[in-house]
């Protein structure tokens, strides 16, 4: 069985997507969610081949001051944001003006999802990425208003270190 029919099957890929996305010669910013964390990628492809050339996992916010207790929540909305937030900042800071395509893949194209969140905190970091803006929840959501305190704290930490 080919390659490409088994990823098909597998529910894997969507090829119709992929080639238009390819064909628009414009970099992908790559975002998957799993149990755990949130994983975002900078992909840029020549010839149906992907290089990844900047890539964030959420688990990074460990090493940025979060709070090693609270690692449960490095899928959360705020930790989310803050991934994609500092995608963003490397980003910017390397290659100065870029535009980009987000690709969630085969994920639930849900209003104020997580994988928006990360979207939310590219754009906030100076990435543009065609999007609508009824996508995203409350501003307050992405920082964390609505949980502990400890939580806002960790946020803020973060944050501090990142500009």
């Amino acid at each position: 069985m080919k390659l490409d029919k088994r990823r098909r099957i597998e529910g894997k890929t969507d090829y119709r997507a992929r080639m238009e996305m390819l064909k628009s010669g414009i970099p992908r910013i790559v975002a998957r969610k799993t149990n755990r964390y949130i994983i975002l990628q900078y992909v840029k492809s020549e010839e149906a081949k992907d290089k990844i050339i900047y890539g964030f996992n959420s688990k990074e916010l460990l090493e940025l001051g979060w709070d090693k207790e609270a690692k449960g929540s490095l899928k959360s909305l705020p930790a989310c944001y803050l991934s994609g937030y500092c995608l963003g900042k490397k980003i910017i800071e390397r290659e100065k003006k870029v535009s980009a395509i987000f690709d969630i893949g085969l994920a639930r194209n849900l209003k104020g999802s997580r994988l928006y969140a990360a979207l939310k905190g590219l754009i906030d970091a100076g990435v543009k990425i065609p999007h609508n803006e009824s996508i995203f929840k409350d501003s307050e959501r992405f920082e964390g208003k609505h949980l502990d305190k400890n939580v806002q704290k960790n946020i803020e930490i973060v944050k501090s270190k990142i500009k």
